[in-house]
């Protein structure tokens, strides 16, 4: 009964859906959804932290996330002595989320160690807004839990997406 009302009130964009298009009020299953807390992200991201290849930078990063079905993916960081073949935490989370048929992206969460509040790098954020919708939470963890909370348009304001090209696409 959740999906049905989810699906009766998700957005189209760009021929995806976003988790809901209405920022002032959440549809019950986005409600639903998001009352489960982070703890199961925080979990994932932490887990898949450890595994991180980080020999150059030692700065390890593991990020999980939520999918409109429930879903949760993780990734991490992984580097490479060619440095710009390494990939980011984020992008191997996208990448398991794709790889099993989802395309919606409705929370995320990523730790790393460290004092400073780690948020998704500039490329990062490109890549969860060709997913996710601007009123998307971003949770930044450290190993203690979350320390700050953030929306897709906080940190990519005025951002480029797949409703851009739709005008393109006939």
């Amino acid at each position: 009964a959740r999906r049905s009302v989810h699906r009766q009130r998700m957005g189209r964009i760009g021929g995806r859906g976003v988790a809901c298009d209405n920022a002032s009020r959440k549809c019950a299953y986005c409600e639903w959804l998001m009352a489960s807390d982070t703890d199961d992200l925080f979990a994932a991201a932490l887990a898949v932290q450890a595994n991180a290849h980080a020999p150059y930078s030692h700065f390890r990063v593991g990020a999980a996330v939520r999918t409109a079905s429930g879903r949760v993916f993780s990734g991490c960081n992984v580097e490479n002595a060619a440095y710009p073949q390494g990939s980011c935490a984020e992008a191997g989370a996208i990448s398991a989320m794709v790889a099993a048929g989802e395309s919606v992206i409705v929370a995320v969460l990523t730790v790393c160690d460290g004092e400073a509040i780690g948020t998704c790098c500039g490329g990062c954020r490109q890549r969860l807004r060709e997913f996710a919708s601007g009123n998307t939470p971003i949770y930044a963890a450290g190993p203690e839990g979350v320390r700050a909370t953030f929306t897709l348009d906080e940190l990519l304001p005025h951002s480029f997406g797949p409703e851009h090209l739709s005008e393109f696409q006939q």
